[in-house]
């Protein structure tokens, strides 16, 4: 596989999904490159979104095995994990595995159980790893978690931590449908749209979860000048000097960056960045690392609007 053919097959993963999604092609792009850059993704939404759909359509096309979990207040480290079992047959204790033991991940509605819960993720987001009872597990390859919230429910709910967040490369927002965008889905619903039955869609497997790992590998042939990295750094030190923030980014954002402009310059079928790459990049990478102060929020700031008094500020570079 060449550039050329990355971005004919990234051309497609598109047109296919939108097959079943309508009106999320950036957020299903910003997946795709999440993949192909080895991160994980925090979708934030109010519920009917299409969120889940999302990821069912993504470990369809790419052929992963796909496991949902369902967090809640109760539920429990070893539920996710996995956990020693007794067995009276041999009189001893094996593995049961947990949910965790996938390709793609879905963790719904992460925010709904509590932090012990939620840092059992922790080390197989950063190591592709699990120990269990003293004994390492190595995770499949790929492994992705793709983690959904809602924006405005804070009852019985869990804020993520910030080390937690900062394991997430993008924070990608799905926002309400415009009218014409809900109207078609009112259309494929009248015409027997089930999104339980994704092959009865239409939709078709584009790459194995295999070929994953020769895109990435692909995407390591891109090409980045000294002005590029030097640019991303700046981005992230203007970000810890904004008078608007109380937290900038961190040193994993900026690594974010760069993994995710090589993946999108590829899909794009160039072996370059450019800085409009990582002007594309930096707000799903910073939105959910930075912290604004409550001056800035007074002045009905957001976060993606102080990125993009950050973006206006620092020189890009020719």
């Amino acid at each position: 596989m060449n550039l050329t053919d990355l971005r004919t097959m990234f051309e497609r993963l598109r047109a296919e999904s939108g097959k079943v999604l309508v009106g999320l092609e950036d957020p299903f792009e910003l997946l795709v490159v999440a993949l192909f850059s080895n991160g994980h993704v925090l979708l934030e939404g109010v519920p009917g979104t299409a969120k889940t759909l999302m990821a069912k359509t993504l470990s369809h096309m790419v052929q992963a095995q796909f496991t949902r979990i369902q967090f809640t207040p109760d539920l429990m480290p070893s539920d996710i994990l996995g956990t020693s079992v007794f067995d009276m047959n041999t009189a001893r204790f094996f593995l049961k595995k947990g949910p965790i033991f996938t390709q793609l991940l879905l963790a719904d509605e992460i925010n709904r159980a509590p932090a012990k819960t939620q840092s059992a993720l922790l080390e197989a987001m950063e190591e592709r790893q699990v120990n269990l009872e003293g004994e390492r597990h190595v995770l499949a390859s790929p492994f992705m978690v793709i983690a959904t919230q809602n924006p405005i429910e804070y009852e019985g709910t869990y804020p993520l931590p910030e080390a937690q967040l900062d394991r997430f490369m993008f924070k990608v927002l799905v926002p309400y449908s415009p009218v014409d965008v809900e109207v078609e889905i009112l259309r494929r619903s009248h015409q027997g749209f089930n999104a339980h039955d994704l092959p009865s869609a239409g939709l078709t497997a584009i790459i194995s979860a295999e070929q994953v790992a020769e895109i990435r590998a692909l995407i390591q042939s891109v090409t980045v000048e000294d002005g590029i990295l030097r640019y991303i750094a700046n981005l992230n030190a203007a970000s810890r000097r904004s008078p608007d923030l109380v937290l900038g980014a961190s040193a994993r954002a900026a690594t974010h960056v760069l993994a995710a402009a090589k993946t999108f310059a590829a899909l794009q079928g160039r072996d370059f960045v450019t800085p409009d790459d990582v002007k594309f990049i930096v707000p799903p990478v910073f939105r959910h690392r930075i912290l604004l102060k409550p001056e800035a929020e007074i002045e009905g700031l957001d976060a993606d609007g102080v990125i993009q008094r950050i973006l206006g500020q620092v020189e890009v570079p020719r």
